[in-house]
């Protein structure tokens, strides 16, 4: 089969590999749907930076897949040849207090690999996973959606559900790339009377008012932000992953309110006392989903109509990987998508 690594140094190479077979308790997936995520480009596509949970261990490349079994090892019997599945990314000791709740992604056991990191993942014609990691996919979703589902709408609703996002709600989202666009669409759709987006890109800015995910999209500065949110926003979620839309989404929550802190990386300085201790913030570091949260979220997708692919902006051929990444690198659109005909 045909497969996609990431050497490093903005670079994807194309390989032919030996198909996988599965074991015990594992399954064959044919990929019909692979995503980019911000991840892959700040650890591995760029430069090999992670460590620990992200170090990139030379495998295929992408954790964010969505496929159609095509076999099945011994012991399997939820999952069976024919399903539809979204593969959570992350695969755990299954033993661990975290991986008993269904966050895979918390565990800390030796035999601990997400897939596209520490073991092959879904930029590649077949995936092997194991079926524990499986979510089947309702009829009413894409592959696409599946995929996107995989890691940045799971994150996002992950986040909105700890902030207890509701109706009595306005909600600020600093960072409008694809988790950002996500945690608009899934607010919205959780009951949020308004939704307010920072951005530095024009062009994101954009794409989050063209696709309804936010009512208002602005660069964030404290001008800006005050003419919309007054005293600041009952809840924020940070998806910029940089310290500036970090301490822009603390300091333009108001008083009492609840902060997600989503995206990866950046470092923060802030005035603990002024700008959390003394406004009452509640915050919280919120990393990926569980499973439980996952099978919720597509039950939900399902019933509320909405299809995450629509923040799918380019889609390419696994043949065009390298094109793939090099515009998600570029930052200037949506999430972009490695796709094969169904």
């Amino acid at each position: 089969m045909h497969a996609a690594f990431l050497p490093g140094n903005r670079e994807v190479d194309l390989r032919e590999v030996d198909d996988p077979h599965p074991g015990p308790g594992q399954v064959v997936v044919a990929v019909r749907a692979s995503t980019i995520c911000g991840s892959d480009l700040r650890a591995i596509y760029r430069e090999h930076l992670g460590e620990g949970p992200e170090a990139y261990q030379g495998v295929v490349g992408g954790h964010e897949p969505a496929g159609r079994v095509v076999a099945v090892g011994e012991g399997v019997g939820r999952i069976g040849v024919g399903d539809r599945v979204v593969v959570y990314h992350i695969s755990g000791c299954g033993q661990c207090d975290d991986c008993r709740r269904g966050y895979q992604i918390s565990c800390t056991g030796p035999g601990r690999a997400a897939y596209g990191w520490q073991r092959d993942g879904g930029h590649a014609d077949l995936l092997l996973a194991e079926e524990r990691d499986l979510l089947v996919l309702p009829d009413e979703l894409t592959f696409l959606d599946g995929a996107c589902v995989a890691c940045g709408f799971g994150t996002a609703y992950e986040a909105l559900c700890r902030l207890a996002v509701s109706g009595r709600d306005r909600v600020l989202v600093t960072g409008l790339g694809p988790v950002g666009l996500a945690a608009g669409l899934l607010a919205r759709r959780m009951g949020a009377v308004e939704v307010v987006g920072t951005d530095p890109s024009p062009q994101r800015r954009a794409l989050a008012v063209e696709l309804g995910a936010v009512d208002h999209a602005v660069a964030g500065t404290d001008e800006e932000l005050g003419a919309l949110l007054g005293d600041g926003a009952e809840a924020a979620v940070d998806c910029s992953g940089s310290g500036a839309g970090q301490l822009t989404a603390l300091r333009h929550t108001r008083r009492w309110g609840r902060v997600a802190l989503v995206g990866e990386g950046g470092r923060l300085s802030v005035d603990v006392s002024e700008v959390i201790i003394h406004r009452q913030l509640t915050i919280h570091g919120s990393w990926v989903s569980s499973t439980v949260r996952m099978a919720e979220l597509l039950a939900n997708l399902a019933r509320w109509g909405l299809h995450p692919e629509v923040v799918v902006t380019h889609a390419f051929g696994l043949d065009r990987a390298g094109e793939a990444y090099a515009v998600a690198d570029s930052g200037a659109g949506g999430k972009v998508g490695i796709v094969w005909p169904d």
